[in-house]
């Protein structure tokens, strides 16, 4: 290890900065989150420079050369220049008078670097590579932005201002510490993130009765959407409540590489959810949520797409809320629009697509009620979810109400994932071209919605389905009824 981190208590102390460009304004905009006296040293200085000077009275800007004198008691020096000459001769100034230096994108002539930083003020992470690959220091530094809560410094903070708190009504070291525990993984953590001063101070005296009187800490239940299956549309907050959780309750619909992004420790209850497959009943899972979450623990019900477009959030948060446990929403990336962004498609267009509708394609007792007649109007545009199974009477419906036999129809199975497909067909062609497609997977059907009307180009890899040229030509001289009828035959 050539570098030994460490953090300097800048504070009332004075670090000067040589340098008036861009370089100087990106070290300065560092700076200016500490509570150090700033002194910025060049001839000129570029517009940001004295922009941020204008605002904090911790920066003084001297316009002049640089001279030694300059860094006068300095406890640290920054060299943010292009220029070779002025580098080598502030960082010799620098050493030669015991102060640390460090100089831009010059590790050899630096005595400290600065490393990539995750700030949550009072909490701090440096990433260091030794000056080797700053990129992947970059890198980690997304890892853990992603991770961390925007506002995980206030967890700090907060924590700060109770320890006197506890010290005092809590003498026991291991109470102490099972105490903090409770804190920083239960609803106090919650609140304090939330900003939620009242409820947090309600949340620490919960936590502080129940470890005198030894019962379980208050458990809770995020409802989390998991996105369309690419993990790389997890939200953050999906993320870190992944990390969080002591429970995961998850769908089938869920792709596996999504659960490594969970703690690794954590109990996994899978509970289907898939399709037509076999999946525990919603009543069960209302009580596996109940049961895991009144033995303290922070339960995950991880649900594919967004929990409240067809995910019986409704249904869960009930069952919880009535049973006196807290639940929040985590929203997730729903899958008609990650499925139309992944095959370039536009949900809406100006001047021709000013709606855009989502259907459920089935229920628990076989094909929704819909109000077909609006659907089958010229002009509509909606996404179908769940509706594979039922497309041979889903699309008789729509025909029989007046839809146009030629409407395009794009079809996305597994969007999103590896094994990702898309079938641009039409209307009465939409069974047939999932029976010869073999479209098994989870998919969206997109109705109304072309490339063609947005004046764009059809991805190259959309398959199109036709059906044989001579079908196609007895298929135009039937009328919508006699489409309709031959449906379920054709789709077989």
């Amino acid at each position: 290890m050539r570098y030994f981190p460490a953090f300097v208590n800048v504070t009332g102390q004075r670090v000067v900065v040589v340098g008036g460009g861009e370089k100087a304004a990106q070290k300065l905009r560092l700076l200016l989150k500490t509570e150090a006296a700033i002194t910025v040293v060049a001839p000129e200085f570029a517009a940001e420079v004295r922009e941020l000077a204008a605002v904090s009275a911790k920066v003084t800007l001297v316009e002049a050369a640089f001279s030694p004198e300059h860094l006068t008691g300095a406890r640290l020096v920054f060299v943010a220049t292009d220029a070779a000459a002025l580098a080598s001769e502030a960082a010799k100034a620098a050493r030669e008078r015991g102060i640390p230096v460090n100089v831009v994108d010059r590790p050899e002539l630096s005595s400290f670097i600065v490393p990539a930083l995750v700030d949550r003020d009072p909490i701090v992470v440096a990433i260091g590579t030794e000056g080797a690959s700053p990129i992947l220091a970059q890198e980690v530094r997304g890892k853990l932005e992603s991770w961390l809560p925007a506002h995980f410094g206030r967890l700090g903070r907060a924590a700060a201002r109770l320890r006197p708190t506890i010290q005092k009504r809590i003498a026991e070291f291991d109470t102490r510490r099972r105490l903090w525990n409770a804190l920083l993984k239960g609803p106090w953590r919650r609140s304090v993130l939330a900003g939620d001063d009242v409820q947090a101070e309600l949340d620490f005296e919960d936590a502080v009765h129940r470890i005198k009187t030894g019962r379980a800490p208050q458990g809770r239940v995020s409802l989390v959407g998991a996105g369309p299956g690419d993990p790389d549309l997890l939200t953050l907050r999906a993320q870190q409540r992944l990390q969080e959780a002591d429970v995961i309750v998850v769908d089938g619909l869920v792709a596996p590489e999504i659960l490594e992004h969970a703690r690794r420790d954590a109990k996994r209850i899978r509970v289907g959810k898939a399709g037509y497959g076999a999946a525990v009943a919603q009543s069960e899972i209302n009580q596996i949520l109940i049961r895991e979450a009144r033995q303290g623990q922070h339960v995950v019900r991880l649900k594919g797409g967004d929990p409240f477009i067809f995910g019986r959030a409704v249904e869960e948060m009930t069952a919880l809320r009535a049973a006196g446990i807290p639940v929040e929403i985590v929203p997730g990336i729903t899958a008609a629009h990650a499925c139309a962004a992944s095959v370039e498609l536009p949900v809406t267009q100006r001047e021709r697509i000013r709606q855009f509708s989502v259907i459920a394609g089935a229920t628990a007792d076989g094909l929704p009620d819909l109000d077909w007649s609006a659907l089958a109007r010229p002009g509509q545009a909606f996404a179908i979810y769940m509706g594979v199974h039922n497309a041979p009477a889903l699309t008789e419906h729509l025909l029989a109400h007046g839809a146009d036999p030629t409407t395009s129809v794009v079809i996305v199975e597994n969007g999103t994932r590896a094994n990702e497909r898309a079938i641009e067909t039409r209307l009465a062609d939409l069974p047939v071209a999932i029976s010869a497609k073999l479209i098994r997977g989870p998919s969206i059907i997109f109705v109304g919605l072309s490339w063609d009307a947005a004046n764009l180009t059809r991805p190259s890899r959309v398959e199109v389905f036709e059906r044989e040229e001579a079908e196609s030509e007895n298929q135009r001289k039937q009328t919508p009824e006699d489409i309709a009828a031959s449906l379920y035959w054709v789709a077989g």
